[in-house]
C-alpha cells in the first residue's frame, strides 16, 4: 500500500527562505511541497486550489498577514482543513497568540533546525500541536491582557466537561505534559490521552494548544496561576 506524502504549502514573502525550506522538505520521501505563496492573500487562494495538508505560514507579510490568512484557511468550508504552522523571527512575536487563536496548530522559529522542521510538519499532519506546553503557558501569560476579565460569562460548552476533564484541561493550560498530568492525577498516560481527546471533541478544538487558549479565554485558568 502506497502512503500518500504530506502535502505542504510554503508561505513567506522572502523567496530565499521559501527555497531553503523547499530544499529541506523535498529531501524527505514522505513530504511533498505543492506550492509557494509570497503573501497571505495568495496563500488563501493557493490553499483553496492546492488542498495542502500543512501550511508553513510566515506571520509578517504584505497585503494580508499570517494571522488573517490563517483565520481564513482554517475556517475554510472543506471536509479537512489544512494545519497551519506559523513561522516567526522571535519566539515571543506579538502576533503568535493571535495566530494560535486564529486556528494555527503551533509555531516555529525561522532558524529552526532542519530536522525539527521536518518533525513539526509530520507532527501537525497527524493532528497534534508543535508548541511545547511550557512555551504555550509563557505565551499566554505574556499576552494575558488580551483575554477576558475574570467576571466574563463562562462559555456554555464548558459545562459539557466532567470534573476530571476540567482538571485535565486546567493542567494542559498550565503547561503540563501528558506524563506530568498522569503523575498529578495518579492515572495512566493512556487515561490522560483519552481525557484530552474527550475535551477536544466536546469543545470542538483541534489540539492542546487551542485547548490551552480556550482555558484562558473561558476563565478556567487565570494568567500567572500556578
Amino acid at each position: 500500500m502506497t502512503v500518500q506524502p504530506i502535502r505542504v504549502l510554503l508561505v513567506d514573502d522572502q523567496p530565499l527562505l521559501r527555497t531553503g525550506f523547499r530544499m529541506i522538505l523535498e529531501a524527505e520521501s514522505d513530504i511533498a511541497v505543492v506550492g509557494e505563496s509570497g503573501d497571505g492573500e495568495q496563500a488563501v487562494a493557493d490553499a483553496r486550489a492546492l488542498q495542502p495538508d500543512v501550511v508553513l505560514m510566515d506571520i509578517r507579510m504584505p497585503r494580508v498577514d499570517g494571522v488573517q490568512a490563517t483565520r481564513q484557511i482554517t475556517g475554510a468550508a472543506r471536509e479537512t482543513t489544512p494545519r497551519v504552522l506559523v513561522l516567526t523571527t522571535f519566539d515571543l512575536d506579538e502576533y503568535v497568540v493571535e495566530a494560535l487563536r486564529a486556528g494555527a496548530s503551533g509555531f516555529l522559529l525561522k532558524d529552526v533546525p532542519a530536522e525539527d522542521l521536518v518533525t513539526a510538519i509530520r507532527t501537525v499532519s497527524r493532528g497534534d500541536a508543535v508548541v511545547a506546553p511550557s512555551i504555550t503557558r509563557r505565551l499566554l501569560d505574556m499576552f494575558a491582557s488580551r483575554f477576558p476579565a475574570t467576571d466574563s460569562p463562562t462559555p456554555a460548552n464548558l459545562a459539557h466537561l466532567t470534573d476530571r476533564e476540567r482538571e485535565v484541561l486546567t493542567l494542559v493550560a498550565r503547561g503540563y505534559s501528558n506524563a506530568e498530568i498522569a503523575a498529578e492525577l495518579v492515572v495512566s498516560e493512556t487515561t490522560v490521552k483519552t481525557h484530552v481527546g474527550n475535551v477536544l471533541t466536546k469543545l470542538g478544538l483541534r489540539d492542546r494548544v487551542q485547548a490551552a487558549v480556550y482555558a484562558y479565554e473561558s476563565g478556567l485558568v487565570q494568567p500567572g496561576a500556578l
